[in-house]
């Protein structure tokens, strides 16, 4: 019976450290899923996307980017994404509209003939500025926001929201106002389009 006790305890000690301990890293567990087409990051990629400040106007994405070979050659490519919504417009109780997000992203694409640097051996140090794999972005979107909770009710979707992102990256940048005679932002900007599904 004593031991019985003991081991009653254990378990509820151990069963309340376990749940302390899950909702110590809720917050790991991303608020979105995310799907896009084209856009710098892949011919088609994936990821999951998380709500920052407490009025959910700022995004922190992961993406997963994939481009096959019958589109350039095969490239996986890894992104971190950040975007903020300063302006909102609330279409009754059905739909928000973000109209202008700026944002940064960076991406790392993994390719065994691409590096964090170039070689040391092959050219004089800081002969190349930039790194082969790692690409800095900036990037403006629009997104329309719609409340799954009346449109789609006896679901667990919060939203789905339809977006599309302009971006450009430091290369292109750099590149375009050397040529501006040659070059014009429709050569040095890629276009995405993607759709969020809110849990």
């Amino acid at each position: 019976m004593y031991f019985s006790r003991i081991a009653v305890i254990g378990l509820l000690l151990t069963f309340g450290a376990l749940r302390s301990q899950a909702q110590a890293f809720k917050f790991l567990v991303p608020d979105e899923a995310i799907v896009q087409f084209a856009g710098s990051i892949g011919y088609l990629s994936a990821g999951v996307g998380y709500d920052l400040f407490k009025n959910e106007r700022g995004n922190l994405d992961l993406n997963y980017g994939f481009v096959p070979g019958s589109k350039g050659g095969v490239l996986n490519i890894a992104t971190v994404k950040f975007a903020y919504k300063p302006w909102m417009i609330k279409v009754k109780d059905w739909a928000k509209i973000y109209p202008v997000n700026p944002g940064v992203f960076v991406t790392y694409t993994f390719h065994e003939e691409l590096s964090y640097r170039f070689s040391d051996d092959q050219y004089p140090k800081g002969y190349y500025y930039w790194s082969e794999a790692i690409r800095p972005h900036l990037s403006f979107s629009n997104e329309i926001e719609f409340n799954a909770e009346k449109l789609l009710k006896g679901t667990k979707i919060k939203a789905i929201s339809v977006y599309s992102e302009f971006n450009t990256n430091d290369y292109y940048l750099i590149n375009y106002f050397q040529n501006m005679s040659a070059l014009t932002p429709s050569d040095i900007f890629a276009l995405g389009i993607g759709l969020r599904v809110k849990f």
